[in-house]
């Protein structure tokens, strides 16, 4: 009977996050309104008011993105793949994300042995992935610390992870890590969230046939590993347009947006 309900609640979400989205639409152009491009670039206090506010709007954005998503949290349908290059997928969005990561003081970097490899992957889950694991180690990693993208192909699996040097995890939540929506005896204050974000890594894991697992201690990191099958369709992406999910909005803030730091947002150049 509870897993009925809980199936209920899921379906409600996709209603719910539409009209969500038409609200934080209406906020976003009164806000813009209020403090245009213009104003905020001749006036810095107003800059920094608005940037707060653009923050906000961006976590508000990506946390109905994550709702959005989880209606197909229960599904179990292997995802539509095509071929595509992954190291120059997982790169790009790497470079993307290195001066976001510079603002916490973190160095962040890829390695990957080939310069190229094309495999069977749906590209925008995969790449929602990739954003969720950074914005959790971005998170939980203080200045001076370091994450690191690595990829691998061995064995005829294609390994993803990410890598942390920040606090670490206990063995008490790690047992819960990728399901922690399901524990609500479990759920974390601010700034852990709802645990919606690495649920849906693990529904993407499993979508292409992998898995997800991670690896931390408390105080010495975390390293979480995806690990798919290396395989092709005979395939390939033919068109660059796709589904925005980020609404025209830029797609590494609004994916980072609950890591980085304010100044992030403004649209003034900081020296």
């Amino acid at each position: 009977m509870e897993e009925k309900k809980d199936e209920s609640r899921l379906d409600l979400l996709p209603n719910v996050t539409a009209q969500m989205r038409i609200a934080l639409g209406n906020i976003h152009l009164a806000a813009a309104a209020i403090a245009p491009a213009g104003a905020r670039e001749q006036d810095p206090e107003l800059d920094r008011r608005a940037a707060v506010l653009d923050q906000s709007y961006y976590q508000l954005l990506r946390l109905v993105s994550n709702l959005t998503a989880a209606g197909s949290l229960k599904a179990d349908d292997p995802l539509p793949t095509r071929d595509r290059d992954l190291v120059a997928l997982i790169r790009e969005a790497c470079e993307r994300s290195v001066s976001l990561a510079a603002m916490l003081g973190i160095r962040l970097s890829f390695s990957c042995a080939e310069k190229a490899h094309v495999c069977a992957i749906h590209a925008a889950s995969l790449e929602q992935l990739l954003f969720q694991l950074l914005s959790n180690a971005l998170k939980f990693t203080p200045s001076g610390g370091s994450v690191t993208v690595e990829l691998k192909f061995s064995g005829g699996r294609v390994l993803l992870s990410v890598t942390d040097t920040g606090c670490g995890i206990s063995d008490e939540r790690i047992l819960t890590l990728f399901d922690r929506y399901d524990h609500k005896d479990l759920m974390d204050p601010p700034p852990h969230g709802l645990g919606l974000g690495l649920s849906l890594c693990k529904r993407i894991a499993e979508g292409h046939g992998g898995t997800i697992i991670a690896e931390s201690r408390p105080g010495e990191g975390t390293r979480i590993t995806c690990s798919l099958p290396d395989r092709r369709t005979g395939t390939f992406e033919v068109s660059d347009v796709s589904f925005d999910y980020c609404g025209g909005f830029n797609p590494t803030l609004l994916a980072l947006s609950d890591a980085l730091p304010t100044r992030a947002f403004l649209i003034r150049n900081e020296d």
